[in-house]
C-alpha cells in the first residue's frame, strides 16, 4: 500500500479532525475498509513516547474514508512545536502505515 504524506496543523485547546480518502492500488478506486482497525499517534521524535493518540473512526468504510481526531482536552495538553504522526491500518493479516507526516502544533491565542 502506498504511504500518503499529509502535513497537519493543530491549535492547542481546540477540537481537531482530518478525514482521509484511501485508494486501492489494485482497482484505482476507493479502498474498501470493511474489517480494518486503525490507530494513529503523535510524537515529538520518532523514538519518543507518544505525545498523544488520535481517535480513529471509519466514516464510510466502502468509500475508503477514515477520520483521525483529537478532543480539545487532548490538544490543550500539547506543547507548541513540530511533531510527527502516522496512521496504521490492520486488516487482520497485516499492519500497514497508510498516512504519515508532520504536525505543527500552534498555541491558541483566544481562551474561552
Amino acid at each position: 500500500m502506498t504511504v500518503y504524506i499529509s502535513n497537519l496543523a493543530i491549535h492547542t485547546g481546540t477540537d481537531f479532525e482530518q478525514v482521509f480518502v484511501l485508494e486501492s492500488e489494485a482497482s484505482n478506486g476507493a479502498l474498501n475498509l470493511n474489517g480494518y482497525t486503525g490507530c494513529a499517534q503523535l510524537k515529538k521524535y520518532e523514538k519518543s513516547i507518544s505525545s498523544g493518540s488520535f481517535t480513529v473512526d471509519f466514516t464510510n468504510r466502502q468509500l475508503g474514508k477514515v477520520k483521525i481526531s483529537m478532543a480539545s482536552t487532548v490538544t490543550e495538553e500539547l506543547k507548541p512545536g513540530k511533531y510527527f504522526y502516522d496512521l496504521l491500518l490492520n486488516d487482520g493479516d497485516s499492519i500497514q502505515r497508510v498516512v504519515e507526516g508532520t504536525v505543527l502544533v500552534k498555541k491558541s491565542v483566544t481562551r474561552i
